[in-house]
């Protein structure tokens, strides 16, 4: 690529969710075998050195994952691609359950040193912070450097390899006080070594507080710079390499930026900056380079996941870039013109929802008097009574992305065309050609391949090759053997291998036995309201009273169930942990209940990572998909349960729609209100006039009686009174549960015949084959990077 000089992408994200690196490595490059029998000649089994390996530290949830899953099939399909990202030293947090709540803990994964990372000493550059403008020049402020240090990512079947750079800022000596320290003031003398590594310290600090929030900013511009700087360098070093000289006008033919989300959206600014300031270009021609280069992927509805930064921090912390940022808003605005029929009032308030800046004055673009007259108009802002305060100005970074972005694109076809239809309306229509639908996918050498050997030998021996691991596709050949009685035999000896794993993986995790002939139920995500793990569990509360109300003739026929939930709760999010703590109640009380024994066990899977969902994933049977419709954008761990052979409870909802269409509405188990029905369903609640089935408040008066040892009162409340913050059941459970408990009965007569439920599940993982990342990433590469397969020659 040196040399050649491809068109290249690169891709920004501010995680990664990797896993562990050797398993998949070897793999990937045809090593296994060799690399088993020659650590078998030192004494160790393959298995157990993988398991020494920790999980990388520098990813959250299904972000991260996707980002990961990208970078594999972009070295796969011998891509030129890079990605960007940073080093963070303690993660996210590692869960611990203690006294029946969560604790976190700072991840330990770089306690060791991490073998697969090369620091690059020599690649090096300024991230400027503070200061101010003068002359239309960045002076003075605070200067960090930020270093290097590649990730190498090994294609399958070939022998490219990418790398994906992680960005670290390091304490250098000339930051340590020394005057102070001999002066006694120890802690005073290491400040500023402090302060610059706090950037790389944590995965989403806490923004509860003001400095939470500006060093999530600080990092987000971290990435950015030092991302811009090196992709400008790249392409001037290999410019001059090629022809001799710096063509700027052919950037966008050389380059490519993906933000991922909202978190790179500075890219714009950050790149214009360099080309005005650094490279000389003037606005117009900067700007149109910009928007030939840049993409922006939107990974969700959530107003507020939308993020909008407060800009009198911004003016501090980037005054340079708010220069930028005012001139793109206040030439966007100056661009923007009446449609036919619309009212000026109408096109007042379409400007206002598509500006880039928020309350600001609507002629200086800056923060306006404290107080404004009786009905004076703020920029974004209704009418204000006479003396009332006004709202801090912010910077609205997805509305930035879209207007700075060549492309636009979601990530499921049902939530692309939210982001049309609601999202980004007003832009939609007035750039329809921007807007793009890139369904998301997932590695199959990971998720299938390498996590499932079983089930894959099963797959090869009946398709007869190994090429389905880069062919998914290729899948679609087991579907006429679905009904294969010998087919049926060793698909149930794969997955009770895969169960019998996941039982043992539990035992020692949690200490609980869970038999391998029930059901295995999973719903593994981040823990949060939306995705609806309170849903689950209060539906598992209603099963274990109908279970201990039954005869005994009436208890043979229940069909024996473990439930599984993992996931993460933010550490500040205090609903999503009160959820984590019925969960865990839940399990106890259950899970010693003798009378029941063995019908029903419930477990909370700790610390959930992808190391820990390469188990949970090849042993579940159905796996619960139960979102809110129209609130997950995708969704990613569907496709892995399905490629899996794992059937499917959900709502119409991000990727379940694509799932279910692929597989059969007879072999997706659906419940739920539509995200056409869901804002109605508000509405009627708002009203008053919602009246929750018999089920529901059963379930509900069941919990709030104490029998798992707390009412969670706090936790139920919020599915209790018409509206308000955290009431009025936004997420819909009450409306839901009724139509999800019938579909959870739905499952349990589908289990009870066997040969009809292994079908399913052949069926399920025969049409798995368009959730590949490959497929994903050659739509990426063909309809928005423009880059082409380029092998390397050794």
């Amino acid at each position: 690529w040196e040399t050649e000089n491809p068109k290249t992408a690169y891709y920004l994200s501010m995680e990664y969710l990797h896993g562990r690196t050797l398993s998949n490595a070897v793999r990937n490059i045809g090593m296994g075998g060799e690399y088993e029998q020659a650590l078998l000649q030192f004494g160790h089994k393959l298995e157990e050195v993988e398991a020494e390996e920790k999980d990388a530290g520098l990813g959250n949830g299904g972000l991260g994952r996707l980002a990961s899953c990208f970078l594999d099939s972009s070295a796969t399909l011998d891509l030129p691609v890079w990605g960007y990202g940073l080093r963070y030293k303690y993660g996210l947090f590692k869960q611990r359950i203690e006294d029946g709540l969560q604790t976190e803990i700072a991840e330990d994964w770089l306690d060791m040193s991490n073998p697969w990372e090369v620091r690059r000493s020599q690649v090096t550059y300024p991230v400027k912070f503070f200061g101010e403008v003068q002359n239309g020049k960045w002076v003075g402020g605070e200067q960090l450097s930020a270093t290097a240090y590649d990730v190498p990512i090994p294609g399958y079947n070939t022998a490219n390899t990418i790398s994906l750079r992680l960005w670290n800022v390091e304490s250098e000596s000339i930051r340590f006080d020394l005057e102070s320290f001999n002066s006694g003031k120890h802690l005073a003398a290491h400040k500023s070594q402090i302060n610059a590594e706090d950037l790389c310290s944590v995965l989403y600090p806490g923004d509860d507080s003001s400095e939470g929030k500006e060093l999530r900013l600080r990092q987000q511009y971290l990435l950015v710079s030092a991302s811009i700087q090196d992709i400008v360098a790249t392409f001037k070093r290999r410019q001059l390499a090629q022809v001799g000289k710096i063509n700027w006008q052919s950037f966008p033919e050389k380059v490519s930026v993906q933000m991922n989300d909202t978190h790179p959206a500075l890219s714009a600014p950050e790149l214009m900056r360099i080309l005005m300031d650094e490279e000389g270009l003037d606005w117009k021609a900067a700007w149109k380079i910009v928007g030939k280069t840049c993409n922006y992927t939107n990974h969700t509805i959530l107003p507020e996941a939308l993020e909008a930064w407060n800009m009198e921090v911004m003016d501090t912390l980037l005054p340079r870039h708010m220069d930028i940022i005012r001139r793109m808003d206040k030439e966007f605005r100056s661009s923007l013109k009446r449609v036919a029929g619309e009212s000026q009032d109408d096109f007042q308030a379409r400007l206002e929802n598509m500006a880039i800046l928020k309350d600001v004055d609507p002629f200086t673009l800056k923060k306006p008097e404290k107080k404004v007259k009786a009905g004076y108009r703020l920029s974004g802002a209704p009418a204000e009574e006479e003396g009332n305060a006004l709202p801090d100005p912010v910077v609205r970074m997805a509305n930035m992305s879209v207007i700075s972005a060549k492309n636009v694109n979601g990530v499921a076809a049902l939530h692309t065309e939210i982001v049309k239809a609601e999202t980004f309306n007003d832009y939609f229509n007035l750039w329809p050609e921007k807007f793009q639908n890139k369904t998301n996918g997932v590695t199959p050498r990971r998720w299938l391949a390498w996590c499932n050997p079983e089930l894959s030998a099963v797959i090869t021996k009946w398709l007869g090759t190994e090429e389905w691991i880069s062919d998914l596709t290729l899948l679609k050949g087991l579907e006429q053997h679905a009904e294969s009685p010998e087919l049926h035999a060793e698909w149930r000896e794969a997955k009770l291998a895969t169960k019998t794993r996941l039982a043992d993986y539990v035992k020692e995790k949690t200490g609980y036995d869970i038999p391998v002939s029930s059901m295995f139920d999973t719903q593994i995500k981040r823990i949060h309201e939306y995705k609806r793990q309170l849903l689950n569990i209060m539906a598992v509360a209603y099963r274990y009273k109908k279970i201990k109300a039954m005869s005994a003739s009436e208890r043979k026929e229940v069909v024996p169930k473990v439930v599984m939930i993992g996931g993460k709760a933010f550490a500040t999010y205090v609903q999503a942990k009160r959820i984590v703590q019925l969960i865990v109640a839940v399990a106890k009380k259950i899970n010693n209940d003798s009378e029941i024994g063995d019908l029903l066990k419930v477990v909370f899977i700790p610390n959930y990572n992808v190391s820990v969902a390469e188990v949970l994933i090849p042993g579940t049977d159905v796996c619960q998909q139960i979102s809110t419709a129209g609130m997950e954008a995708s969704g990613t761990s569907n496709m892995k349960f399905m490629m899996n052979g794992s059937l499917t409870i959900g709502t119409l909802d991000g990727a379940n729609v694509e799932i279910r269409e692929e597989a059969g509405p007879e072999h997706f188990f659906l419940f739920g209100a539509t995200a056409d029905e869901i804002p109605v369903i508000r509405e009627v609640r708002a009203a008053g006039n919602f009246v929750p089935d018999p089920l529901f408040t059963e379930t509900m008066d069941y919990i709030k009686s104490g029998v798992f040892g707390e009412t969670f009162e706090e936790l139920l409340g919020s599915l209790e009174g018409n509206e308000g913050f955290g009431r009025g059941d936004y997420f819909c459970v009450g409306h839901d549960f009724p139509s999800y408990v019938e579909q959870l009965e739905a499952v349990d007569e589908h289990w009870k015949d066997q040969d009809k439920w292994v079908t399913s599940s052949i069926i399920n993982t025969a049409n798995s084959g368009k959730f590949s990342s490959d497929r994903t990433i050659d739509q990426y590469a063909n309809e928005i990077w423009g880059v082409k397969p380029h092998s390397v020659k050794l």
